[in-house]
């Protein structure tokens, strides 16, 4: 009977040894840190989507206000055009830069300079121009001059 009793108290000694070993070893912790981790990462993933699928909606609904923006601008632009094209005046009916009595007097300004430049005759030249001396002073010839300004020991 005693040895019943040494196998008894063995197994229970090994159950208990078995349950604290679960509870109190590292894996167990390890365990419970990677599920904690693995729970956050996808709260995270979760998150993130919402966020890329927010910022796709946003863009797209930019995209649209852009694209009609740009419609109206067309449609201004070809409006703008077909009413130049109609307000713009044939050649005959444009108005002058100048009126009619501006454009009379500049023809007769330029008349005018026209004939005073052909009635000036042109007089040929026998002197020489005034920057040329007939008495040479001699200065830029290699000759030595003599010093007139010097000290008298």
């Amino acid at each position: 009977m005693d040895i019943i009793i040494a196998i008894g108290i063995f197994a229970l000694g090994a159950a208990l040894g078995f349950i604290a070993n679960r509870m109190l070893s590292t894996s167990n912790q390890e365990n419970k840190q990677l599920a904690e981790q693995a729970s956050q990462s996808e709260t995270n993933l979760a998150q993130y989507k919402l966020d890329v699928a927010e910022h796709l909606d946003h863009s797209t609904q930019l995209l649209e206000q852009m694209n009609t923006t740009c419609q109206k601008a067309m449609q201004q632009m070809e409006q703008s055009t077909k009413l130049l094209q109609q307000a713009t005046p044939t050649e005959q009916e444009t108005m002058p830069f100048f009126s009619k009595e501006t454009q009379e007097q500049l023809a007769q300004t330029v008349a005018l300079r026209h004939n005073r430049e052909e009635k000036k005759e042109k007089v040929p030249l026998t002197e020489a121009p005034l920057d040329y001396s007939g008495n040479p002073s001699g200065l830029f010839d290699d000759k030595k001059q003599t010093v007139t300004n010097t000290e008298e020991s």
